[in-house]
């Protein structure tokens, strides 16, 4: 399968020579290269054309689980017939390991998987060990954290097709190596079970079901079934099978692995007890002996990626594998966001291997568990092949990489400018801040107000509601549903203006937004640094009344490269501008795609039995019910399920108001 790019857009502005410019470098085998595009001027477009001119399996790394999503179903309307991937962090709640000395308390590993995300993570490695190669998997920085190896999951394949001699049995032990569940009935993903001559599969990267039928040693037929009713879907002429499960090993090779831990297990239990720590050596082989028992008996054991070295058969010190070596070579990888991913990358190992000496040092884990880490940066550089980094401020490292050489991309399709900037005095700022915002109000305009404290925060929104503006702060202390709430109210114009530390990390991506203001712009730190002034003065340029105005009582050096920069970006979408004719005019909104799968099916809740006859009375208690549910989910810290129900419950209140809308 080939790339095929559907979209009505076509590349505009600096969008042609940007494409053509990074093809260009990819076909002559450039390894680094930047994409230096501003706010609004479309870089996923671009990258989208790069992938379908140079054909080539794309990994893109995101800082943030949010933005992934984003990226993903924006990939995903782009390449319809391709295989497109999701990857992050499958945990809803994650608690690690850990002893701490001091006080001689042990903390257990405790955490909860996200079966959705499971779903994701499972699809993501089928389709790269498929062979196909139109593949994009958008993933967080997770993916540098280890796996297992990709030639042993690409064992564990299973390829059916009536006719085929492959006796019943054989099906079932098969499933059983590849850690499919054996049921009585049911169509839980992962599981699989039998009537007469039939087996009834269901994997857990997918949400088909399937039933094999046999005559005798050989396969009579193959069909898709429906999960929920067990219904025929249509008969299929081959069917691949893949592991139902990431950490997956042959009985031959989990021997071979067993015999390693115990050959370290006395080892390490030696040097214990020769340096006079018996305590620590007792303990050790008590809690390694039990784990082997379980990896013997069920496959599996609690904390059984501490042994990932000697499961996937590495030598002490050697990486691990990890989502990077399941990718078809060569491929290409783009790093979204570059200024902040490429820290987090390098960042990551820091904390682990910490945490597990202190394990190591009191017989709680082997030393092989240091292994089990994440990739080192210098290891993940030798790891990829040719890479794009995006961000409208690349950081020092990507430029290091490209001597200081990066492809522009400036000018919006839209013809929008970057907003002027004004800087101002602190004295008077509020008063003259209010008279802004109303200006701005009239217009219909919303406003951000950038503060130092989360309390001028708070006393900034309080002042506005005073005198008559809807206002809202927006911090840290607020969890996931009520920060998305109130970003929604200021999309409807509910509230006009958003008071925050940091919207920078928000991901607004705000049309409505036509002023971004910086009270004490002159307090040189990170919030206040070039990059970040040039970032949030963004969220005004998809206005075409787009202003940003800069309260301080001195220029700094960054303010003053900031200034110098946006006039820089001005002058040359202004001459673009009017060399073809072109009137700017306002980003439209874009529709939000921060929701599941599962929740975009949620959408069609009124298509079910029964919904489209409910009186509005019995709409307003399944509207509650609903929103006690997204409530109880968000506190949970379970946010996937409370986008669920939250978008569910949009549905239902536009529902509710269009029946109401008749009544009158």
């Amino acid at each position: 399968m080939r790339f095929q790019l559907v979209s009505e857009l076509t590349p505009l502005g600096d969008q042609p020579q940007a494409i053509a410019q990074l093809v260009e470098g990819i076909q002559r085998g450039e390894k680094h290269q930047v994409l230096l595009g501003v706010t609004g001027s479309g870089k996923t477009f671009t990258i989208a054309n790069v992938i379908a001119q140079v054909q080539l399996p794309t990994l893109i790394l995101s800082h943030n689980k949010t933005l992934a999503w984003q990226l993903y179903t924006e990939f995903k309307r782009f390449f319809p017939h391709n295989l497109v991937c999701y990857w992050i962090s499958h945990y809803d709640y994650y608690q690690p390991e850990a002893y701490l000395p001091a006080t001689d308390t042990y903390i257990e590993k405790e955490l909860s998987i996200l079966k959705e995300i499971e779903r994701y993570r499972l699809e993501t490695l089928t389709a790269l060990v498929s062979g196909r190669r139109d593949v994009v998997v958008v993933a967080s920085v997770s993916a540098i954290y280890g796996l297992s190896d990709p030639a042993e999951f690409a064992r564990h394949v299973v390829q059916l097709s009536p006719g085929k001699r492959y006796p019943r049995q054989a099906l079932i032990h098969q499933l059983v190596q590849m850690m499919y569940r054996r049921t009585s009935e049911g169509s839980t993903p992962g599981t699989f079970w039998t009537r007469g001559d039939r087996v009834y599969i269901f994997p857990a990267y997918s949400d088909k079901g399937y039933r094999v039928s046999f005559y005798g040693p050989a396969i009579e037929g193959i069909e898709e079934i429906d999960p929920s009713g067990l219904r025929p879907q249509k008969r299929l002429s081959e069917l691949t099978l893949y592991s139902s499960d990431m950490f997956v090993l042959s009985p031959q090779k989990l021997e071979v692995a067993i015999a390693r831990i115990q050959e370290e297990l006395e080892a390490q239990t030696r040097y214990l007890e020769s340096i006079g720590r018996t305590e620590e050596a007792v303990r050790l082989r008590k809690r390694t002996l039990y784990d082997i028992e379980q990896l013997r008996t069920l496959g599996f054991c609690n904390g059984i990626e501490n042994y990932s070295r000697h499961l996937t058969g590495r030598a002490a010190g050697e990486r691990p594998y990890t989502l990077i070596d399941y990718f078809p070579r060569p491929f290409l990888t783009v790093i979204d966001e570059s200024h902040v991913t490429v820290p987090q990358l390098k960042a990551m190992i820091g904390g682990d291997q910490s945490r597990k000496l202190v394990l190591v040092e009191y017989g709680f884990r082997l030393p092989s568990a240091l292994d089990n880490r994440p990739l080192r940066f210098e290891e993940f550089e030798s790891l990829v092949e040719q890479v794009i980094y995006v961000s409208a401020t690349p950081g020092p490292y990507e430029m290091g990489q490209t001597g200081g050489a990066f492809v522009e991309q400036i000018v919006r399709p839209t013809g929008l400018v970057d907003p002027p900037v004004y800087v101002l005095p602190m004295e008077g700022a509020i008063d003259h801040l209010l008279e802004t915002v109303r200006r701005h109000r009239k217009q219909g305009g919303r406003a951000l107000v950038i503060t130092l404290t989360k309390k001028l925060a708070e006393e900034v929104a309080d002042f506005f509601l005073r005198l008559g503006v809807a206002a809202s702060y927006l911090h840290s202390d607020l969890n996931a549903i009520q920060r998305v709430e109130i970003i929604d109210k200021l999309r409807r114009g509910e509230i006009e203006v958003i008071v925050g530390v940091n919207l920078l990390r928000e991901g607004l991506d705000l049309p409505e937004v036509s002023l971004v203001t910086i009270l004490e712009a002159d307090k040189e730190g990170f919030l206040r640094s070039e990059t970040s002034l040039i970032q949030i003065a963004g969220r005004a340029a998809r206005n075409v009344d787009g202003e940003v105005v800069l309260y301080a009582d001195r220029i700094t050096d960054s303010m003053r490269r900031f200034i110098k920069e946006s006039e820089r970006r001005r002058q040359k979408q202004l001459a673009y501008n009017a060399a073809h004719g072109i009137v700017p005019r306002s980003a439209g909104r874009r529709q939000e795609q921060l929701m599941t799968e599962a929740a975009e099916s949620l959408l069609s809740v009124l298509d079910l039995p029964g919904m489209q006859t409910l009186s509005p009375t019995q709409l307003e208690a399944v509207i509650e019910e609903t929103r006690r549910r997204m409530i109880e989910a968000a506190e949970a810290e379970e946010y996937l399920t409370a986008a669920k129900y939250r978008d569910e419950l949009y549905a239902l209140e536009a529902r509710l108001a269009a029946l109401k809308a008749q009544a009158r």
